[in-house]
């Protein structure tokens, strides 16, 4: 098993635990890299593909973001998809979010996929660490959002249930493991089917 994807919820450690695999293995890591390429692919800012549909119009004039089309939208899909799959090709690898699950999965491609999620109370933690801030109130807001629009992104685009078990090869709870649990355990399963 040369290609691991994870897929998270907001505040649950993705990018580290990502991080922490790849080192571990000896993969490259992609997460920014991604929407950099799909970027410039789509001829749009990093911010209209990261953002992708996620804005409201009071954000778009506080950041001075060009709303993009709901056409854009799918073009700036059929590119990720594009760029998922050449990252894949490239070799062994990890790759945050971004549908790439589902993505590989309809390619063919095989993948280990991991779902990480954690209680709300250590999601919220981990934000108000993120964001520099003890309001809890707001960062609650932001973590319930957050959600909100990865699992209507993932379930519009992959037909599939966002954070449903079935969809990954394992599903861990960084709350109770911690990151480097998390780790070691994904590290240890993809090792184990290598060797198979």
């Amino acid at each position: 098993m040369n290609i691991i994807t994870i897929s998270r919820e907001y505040g649950a450690g993705g990018h580290s635990i990502g991080e922490r695999v790849a080192k571990k293995l000896g993969f490259d890591f992609y997460d920014q890299e991604i929407i950099k390429e799909i970027a410039e692919k789509a001829g749009l800012t990093t911010d209209q593909v990261e953002e992708e549909g996620t804005l409201t119009l009071a954000d778009t004039l506080i950041r001075n973001i060009t709303p993009i089309s709901y056409d854009q939208k799918n073009t700036i899909f059929e590119y990720q998809c594009e760029v998922i799959k050449e990252i894949a090709s490239k070799g062994p690898c990890v790759i945050l979010g971004r549908c790439s699950d589902a993505i590989l999965r309809n390619e063919g491609i095989p993948a280990f996929n991991v779902f990480l999620h954690a209680s709300e109370d250590s999601r919220i933690k981990r934000a108000c660490e993120l964001l520099n801030t003890d309001d809890i109130a707001k960062v609650r807001k932001i973590v319930r959002h957050e959600d909100h629009v990865r699992r209507a992104y993932y379930n519009y685009y992959t037909s599939l249930n966002w954070g449903d078990h079935r969809n990954y090869s394992v599903s861990l709870d960084s709350g109770v493991l911690g990151y480097d649990g998390c780790a070691e355990l994904i590290c240890s399963a993809v090792k184990y089917l290598r060797e198979e």
